[in-house]
């Protein structure tokens, strides 16, 4: 019996990917948790807030799919990163410099959702990229992935410490100029070509990726995705609100803590994903992210920020072990002219339809517990925890997986 080793990717190549990964993650990192507190300094309320947060998920309705078969069947993936990366970047600082001027609000969230369309399929097609070029993507692909962790953990910190930018559109100017540089860095990756060849306008329009959804796991799994991410729309959305309202005037550092753990999540993955099956961990993963929204209904109730930390601390390994699992799971059993458009699909369910859902019922029921006083943060909390434990029967009664050998 063979005990040669496993393969390994050459060393400048995983630099390549970590370096475009910890540039992708930085650019959200600098003005996602700041940007509820942006707004509010600058005099727009919750609508604007909501609107604002609705930008990103009504984008990912839009383009994943129809970009992810553009790179399965058209164009090199690592040009087509690029370019949408340095478009979006553009567009995004535009949004920051009306914001900035006092433009119409109008203005802002307009530009804000055209850099969130271009923006949208960039992690699913960074992830797909990835997985083309690591000759071991269990073990390998969780520490390139790690790169946008630290990236938006160091976003946080440079955020809060150096441009001392929590209430400013100073955050967006440096999200802006970090995609940009990230979008001219990913033309230096390893050429990644087409796998797909078809020309046919349903493909065009990445509308192949729901044939995906004729097979029973990937159904359930799109399904639960989707459901989780209604509750998860609330995070960044609120969370710096709470922190705020709790005499925390660094939000975006302190969101931070949360990828302490998902950097530890990343480092274990490689050593989970060999042990344990597909199913159980994302089991694991929808059982934390229920009890992540029970503290911070604890501490909605105590006034304590404590449970509130200990919640956002449990974010990145709640994050880690369903989306990198999810993410992993499609590469394995997925075939290889339909990866990007199955990552896409992946966005189209989590950051688009579950995230548009999310965002409106958020708000609504934001502005009846918090702002009009009908049970306050513990309430809100509270049912974002009760609506997370509903993924968890739906998956485990639902999900089957394949043979227990293959561990999926």
């Amino acid at each position: 019996m063979s005990t040669s080793p496993l393969p390994r990717t050459v060393p400048t190549v995983l630099a390549g990917l970590f370096g475009v990964f910890f540039l992708l993650g930085m650019s959200p990192g600098y003005y996602v948790p700041a940007l509820s507190n942006i707004l509010a300094a600058k005099g727009l309320g919750s609508e604007w807030v909501a609107r604002a947060f609705l930008a990103g998920p009504i984008a990912a309705l839009v383009s994943p799919l129809i970009v992810g078969a553009l790179a399965d069947n058209h164009y090199a993936a690592q040009k087509l990163f690029g370019w949408i990366g340095m478009i979006s970047g553009l567009l995004l600082g535009s949004a920051f410099w009306a914001l900035d001027h006092g433009l119409s609000p109008w203005w802002f969230i307009g530009l804000l959702a055209a850099s969130s369309i271009v923006a949208a399929p960039m992690w699913g097609m960074l992830t797909s990229l990835s997985m083309v070029h690591l000759r071991s993507s269990e073990s390998e692909f969780p520490i390139v992935r790690l790169g946008g962790t630290l990236g938006w953990m160091a976003a946080g910190y440079l955020t809060s410490f150096v441009l001392m930018a929590d209430n400013s559109p100073m955050a967006g100017y440096a999200a802006a100029f970090t995609r940009l540089a990230g979008g001219m860095v990913s033309f230096f990756l390893p050429h990644t070509p087409p796998a797909g060849s078809s020309r046919s306008l349903r493909t065009l329009l990445g509308l192949d990726a729901f044939r995906l959804l004729k097979e029973r796991d990937h159904l359930v799994f799109f399904s639960v995705t989707t459901l989780l991410s209604i509750p998860l729309a609330a995070f960044f959305m609120h969370t710096p609100l709470h922190l705020q309202a709790l005499g925390n005037p660094k939000a975006a550092a302190t969101m931070t803590i949360g990828q302490i753990s998902e950097i530890g999540a990343m480092l274990v993955m490689a050593a989970v994903m060999v042990r344990f099956r597909v199913k159980t961990v994302l089991m694991v993963a929808l059982v934390l992210s229920t009890l992540r929204y029970a503290l911070f209904a604890v501490a909605g109730g105590t006034g304590s920020s404590h449970w509130l930390i200990a919640g956002i601390a449990l974010h990145g390994m709640c994050y880690t072990l369903y989306f990198i699992t999810g993410q992993l799971f499609l590469d394995r059993r997925v075939e290889p002219g339909m990866r990007s458009q199955a990552q896409g699909l992946l966005t189209l369910a989590s950051n688009g339809v579950g995230s548009v859902v999310g965002t409106l019922i958020a708000r609504q029921l934001y502005d009846f517990t918090v702002g009009g006083h009908h049970g306050g943060w513990s309430t809100y909390w509270g049912i974002q925890a009760a609506c997370t434990a509903l993924c968890v029967p739906v998956l485990a009664f639902f999900y089957h997986g394949v043979a227990v050998a293959k561990k999926v």
